[in-house]
């Protein structure tokens, strides 16, 4: 099984939309199985709180099913769990490391690395931009996917 943890910094904006997105082409290829998906915060704002309202809307729009999930922190201890831990941008992928006392095991990556693309996917938190941050984490998503076939992983 390969364990999935989407890391943004509230987990109410990206992270919550690239769990769903994830979990959405996993079932449409029928890997389910295949799959532990979660997503996570890197700080403690947004604790407890539902996806933002703006990531429900755009999932919905695209006809994709909004995995219920309350925001929770990252942990050191999900860093042992998962398989893989993907940051939305750059400050993600620094606090990941903070949090995680480093990254040793090279588990830690950022969602647009899969598509060959080294920029941040924006915090619609900030730009209101729901449509872009959506189209940047399907990219992500599925780059992730064939990346996990390229690797013979799936």
């Amino acid at each position: 099984m390969i364990k999935v943890l989407m890391v943004c910094h509230g987990n109410i904006c990206r992270s919550t939309m690239s769990q769903s997105v994830l979990t959405h082409l996993v079932k449409q290829k029928g890997l389910e199985d295949c799959f532990e998906i979660n997503s996570a915060a890197t700080s403690r704002e947004e604790i407890g709180n539902p996806p933002h309202y703006g990531t429900v809307s755009k999932l919905k729009q695209v006809g994709i099913p909004v995995v219920p999930h309350r925001s929770t922190q990252m942990t050191r201890a999900d860093y042992d769990y998962y398989d893989y831990l993907i940051g939305m941008d750059s400050a993600n992928i620094r606090n990941m490391n903070r949090i995680a006392g480093g990254d040793p095991e090279g588990k830690i990556y950022k969602l647009p690395s899969f598509a060959g693309s080294g920029r941040d996917i924006a915090d619609p938190w900030y730009t209101g931009n729901f449509d872009e941050t959506y189209n940047d984490v399907l990219e992500g998503c599925e780059a992730f996917l064939n990346y996990l076939i390229e690797q013979g992983m799936i």
